[in-house]
C-alpha cells in the first residue's frame, strides 16, 4: 500500500461508484480515515468529533462516489474538501457560542480555477516521481512521516531503526527531494 498513487485511489473510488466494491471501500477507509481524523484535529476538532466527522466523510464516499470526478481533483483532495466542509457544517450547527463567525476556516473556499487543479496534479506527480527516485529506505521513511503522519519516534519503533538514524535519513531524503524538484523546475523554465 505504501506509495499508492492518486490514480490507484481514483480507481478504487470508481469501483465503489460502479459496483459498490466493498474491498475497494475498505482499502480507501483504511488509508483515508486516520488521515482525515488527523487533519480534522489539526483544524481544531477534538479527537472524538474528528473521528465522527471522518466516519461521516467515508459514509459520504460510499453513498456519493459517483459524484467524484478524477479530472477535477484527486480522491484525496475530494475527501479532504468534504471533511473540511463537514467540520464547517458541524461548527455552524453548534449553538454553544463557540463559533467565531470571523474564523477564516468558515469562509467558503474560492472556486478552484481549472489550471490550479491541473497544477496540483502536476505537482503531485512530480513529488511522487521524486520520491520514487530515492533509495527505498529513504522513500519508506518519507511515506511513513508525511503520508501516514507518523512521528520520528513511531517510525523508529515500527522499523527498528534508531531514532537518530531515522532523523538523519529523513533529512538526507529531503535534501535529495529538494534538489530533484529544483532541477525539475529548472527544466520547465528552459
Amino acid at each position: 500500500m505504501a506509495g499508492a498513487s492518486s490514480e490507484h485511489f481514483s480507481n478504487l473510488v470508481r469501483k465503489v461508484a460502479e459496483t459498490r466494491d466493498r474491498s475497494a471501500f475498505a482499502e480507501l477507509f483504511d488509508h483515508f480515515a486516520p488521515r482525515l481524523k488527523a487533519y480534522l484535529v489539526r483544524l481544531g476538532s477534538d479527537p472524538a468529533q474528528a473521528e465522527e466527522l471522518a466516519q461521516e466523510v467515508m459514509i459520504t464516499l460510499w453513498r456519493k462516489a459517483a459524484l467524484f470526478d478524477a479530472s477535477r481533483a484527486s480522491a484525496a483532495t475530494w475527501l479532504f474538501r468534504i471533511a473540511r466542509n463537514r467540520r464547517i457544517d458541524s461548527l455552524r450547527r453548534d449553538k454553544s457560542g463557540a463559533l467565531d463567525p470571523e474564523d477564516p476556516s468558515l469562509r467558503p473556499a474560492a472556486a478552484e480555477h481549472p489550471d490550479e487543479g491541473m497544477d496540483a496534479r502536476t505537482r503531485e506527480d512530480r513529488v511522487r516521481l521524486a520520491i520514487e527516485s530515492l533509495r527505498e529506505d529513504q522513500a519508506d521513511l518519507i511515506r511513513r512521516a508525511f503520508f501516514s503522519g507518523l512521528s520520528h519516534s513511531q517510525i523508529a519503533e515500527e522499523t527498528g531503526v534508531p531514532l537518530g538514524t531515522v532523523k538523519s535519513r529523513i533529512r538526507l531524503a529531503f535534501s535529495k527531494l529538494r534538489r530533484a524538484l529544483e532541477e525539475d523546475a529548472a527544466v520547465d523554465l528552459d
